[in-house]
């Protein structure tokens, strides 16, 4: 069963930056687009930017300017680049991907995923 597998959270400081990583992990499924979004507790998800089919964006107003989504197909990997990071950035954060599975006889499936979380933590 394909996964979608999340890294690069951790502790960083205000001002810093993290690049989170969202993979998946079947070959045979490539990543059409999708997003990030985030969890702080006692708040709910939220969208944090989302990458269309065609390449597209657009980001919350609260991270523009600080935030990069981007796909590398090659790798199979959606990123998110986080600079100038804040306190308030603190939070889970999932990767949602739409997953598009090509069989071996050529037919294609899309799926939606939701990785598993990564928590960023940023000091002040």
């Amino acid at each position: 069963q394909v996964q979608l597998v999340e890294s690069g959270g951790g502790l960083v400081q205000a001002g810093g930056s993290l690049r989170l990583s969202c993979v998946a992990s079947i070959s045979t499924f490539s990543i059409n687009g999708g997003g990030w979004y985030r969890q702080a507790p006692g708040n709910q998800r939220e969208l944090v930017a989302r990458l269309t089919s065609s390449g597209g964006t657009q980001y919350a107003d609260s991270v523009k300017g600080r935030f990069t989504i981007s796909r590398d197909n090659a790798r199979n990997t959606m990123y998110l680049q986080m600079n100038s990071l804040k306190p308030e950035d603190t939070a889970v954060y999932y990767c949602n991907a739409h997953l598009v599975e090509t069989t071996s006889d050529g037919r294609e499936f899309e799926y939606s995923y939701w990785g598993q979380g990564t928590q960023v933590t940023v000091s002040s």
